[in-house]
């Protein structure tokens, strides 16, 4: 058995900006992962930043929830740049050209893509195709044949489909794949095209690190769901038996209802949480590291009955984290792994993470509504750690500030010496001046934005993760200033 230490990256003090790609600003028919996150890059490299922290890049609900993944592989098609698929060599304009400039960003540029590719592209480039369509055959297979279903289903979930189909009849499935194979190819296609190499190849070469966000639960319409249903609660329906989500907090009264289905740890653990490998392994292929979602339920899990309306019914219910870690440690080394450990936590949870010798999360939004021991504070921290100004979950620092009543107000301002900077500056200067080796920076506190530009309110499903922000937004003077800022706090 290996020894367990702390994975390299997190031996050195680190600043970065948490952005999910989504967010950046694109013209229509350019997704993300064209020339905007090129531009969002060269902005890291001269503000003195050397991570870029995202969302799940996963395939996302209708509600556009990246925490609600449809994959825990696939990566979400919305991303795709359609005028570098246009870009490329073996990809012609012809019929598509004075469309691409056009409000409607459905435009389906894939299978022209597809066709062109086969008819055009090198012997090499068909070798990568299918040497990636081989290596990725463990998830790839049942995602695009999940698509293809759904497709022809018109969106209905996988438990509603024909029982043939829902049940995962070989016979059925295997003349489904026959009768819709270029549709499927199209899938396949989509995935391999999703220009993520290119961008973590620039990242690495300008030292810039990608941490990406696993959320801990999969959707229920999900194709893990429909194809691994063993690992999961389910009636003979399909239906979820119990459901995810957490107590009443500091978020909702209530608590928050997720929904995902629960896993049947018992089952995961008979097969040696194979699947689990087999997801870190994908996201490790994406990113150099991996932020690990609601990181309390690797210890106990919120379990709340299916027919409960909210989460105030729950209970916690244990869950073998320790083993599941192990076998990562076993597979993969010293994990390069941040537990998202907010919440009710334990005196288990905190040894979990410690034991893996993984950085938790400090939230400095949470460090000024009780005493000097609170353990959000700035001199509470420890190397080994992330603090953030906010999460993707929390107002902006102005909106949170805004907000506050006067007795926190106070005690705020007199813990960071009456600073005379405006909010979020002096909550930025607190993050980067910690002791914890990663300092993470939503991009709206760096463009000083108010609540209005809030990514996400839990418990609430709509008007959320379409926030965007502009370039002109940006000071001119904003990368020589956060350079500035990195270097008095180590962190270039």
């Amino acid at each position: 058995m290996r020894e367990i230490k702390t994975h390299q990256h997190f031996l050195k003090r680190r600043a970065g900006v948490l952005l999910h790609p989504g967010s950046l600003p694109v013209e229509p028919g350019r997704g993300a992962l064209g020339s905007a996150a090129t531009r969002f890059i060269d902005f890291l490299v001269s503000s003195g930043f050397s991570v870029w922290q995202m969302l799940p890049v996963q395939p996302v609900d209708k509600f556009g929830s990246p925490y609600q993944c449809t994959s825990a592989h696939a990566g979400n098609p919305d991303l795709i740049c359609k005028h570098k698929l246009l870009a490329n060599n073996w990809m012609t304009a012809d019929g598509h050209q004075h469309d691409i400039d056009l409000p409607d960003v459905t435009l389906d540029l894939v299978n022209p893509a597809l066709q062109k590719f086969t008819e055009h592209a090198t012997d090499t480039e068909q070798a990568e195709y299918a040497k990636f369509k081989n290596e990725h055959s463990f998830w790839l297979d049942d995602y695009a044949l999940f698509c293809v279903i759904k497709d022809v289903q018109k969106g209905k979930p996988w438990w509603q489909w024909p029982q043939e189909l829902s049940c995962l009849d070989k016979e059925t499935l295997q003349a489904f794949r026959s009768g819709h194979r270029s549709q499927i190819e199209r899938y396949y296609f989509e995935q391999f095209f999703c220009q993520w190499h290119d961008l973590r190849t620039q990242a690495a070469n300008k030292n810039i690190l990608l941490l990406g966000d696993m959320p801990i639960f999969v959707a229920h319409d999900s194709v893990d769901v429909w194809v691994h249903r063993r690992y999961f609660r389910l009636d003979d329906k399909g239906h979820a038996t119990v459901v995810a989500g957490v107590p009443p907090d500091y978020f909702s009264a209530t608590g928050q209802r997720w929904g995902n289905p629960m896993y049947d740890w018992t089952a995961m653990q008979a097969a040696d949480f194979h699947w689990w490998i087999e997801r870190l392994r994908t996201q490790l292929e994406l990113f150099d590291l991996v932020r690990m979602d609601h990181f309390r339920g690797f210890e106990a899990n919120w379990e709340i009955p299916a027919a409960c309306p909210t989460a105030t019914d729950g209970e916690w219910k244990p869950v073998p984290g320790r083993r599941l870690f192990q076998a990562l440690h076993d597979v993969y080394g010293d994990l390069p792994l941040v537990a998202e450990d907010l919440g009710i936590i334990s005196t288990e949870v905190n040894k979990l993470r410690d034991d893996f010798r993984l950085p938790g999360t400090k939230v400095l939004q949470f460090a000024f509504d009780s005493d000097a021991e609170n353990p959000y504070l700035p001199h509470n921290h420890v190397p080994v750690g992330l603090v953030c100004t906010g999460t993707h979950d929390n107002n902006t620092s102005k909106g949170w500030f805004d907000n506050l009543d006067d007795p926190t107000r106070l005690r705020l301002m007199d813990y960071l010496q009456n600073s005379t900077e405006l909010m979020p500056w002096p909550l930025v200067r607190a993050a980067l001046a910690s002791v914890a080796c990663l300092a993470m920076l939503p991009m709206q506190d760096l463009l000083g934005l108010d609540q209005t530009h809030r990514m996400n309110t839990p418990g609430t499903t709509e008007g959320n993760w379409c926030w965007r922000f502009d370039w002109d937004w940006l000071p001119a003077d904003l990368p020589e200033r956060l350079k500035h800022m990195n270097h008095v706090y180590g962190r270039c």
